[in-house]
């Protein structure tokens, strides 16, 4: 079954770039392995965007399990927003914003 399409907020697929970039630099291995925990992350959560614990704000969080990175997501009538891809120990609720 599919789930609801996934669109980004822009900020968020900036945050995507970033820090794909700083793992490229790292590592390829690391960059092609966060990647591919993003897009699994993002396949369940449009399966069963309610599945996910509610967050701030109206949003929902899922935690990358092998990357400190959570998704910060919102659904929306049509669509699901991911509002952030917030690295977990960095400025807690800076995105709060972007829910207006």
């Amino acid at each position: 079954m599919a789930g609801k399409p996934v669109e980004f907020h822009p900020e968020a697929a900036d945050e995507v770039e970033a820090s794909a970039k700083w793992y490229r630099k790292q590592s390829p291995k690391a960059a092609v392995g966060f990647i591919q925990e993003l897009e699994h992350a993002i396949d369940v959560i449009a399966e069963a965007p309610e599945r996910w614990p509610a967050f701030s704000h109206g949003a929902r969080k899922y935690l990358l399990q092998r990357f400190p990175f959570l998704l910060v997501y919102r659904e929306l009538r049509t669509t699901i927003q991911v509002l952030a891809v917030a690295h977990g120990r960095r400025r807690p609720g800076y995105w709060r914003n972007r829910c207006g």
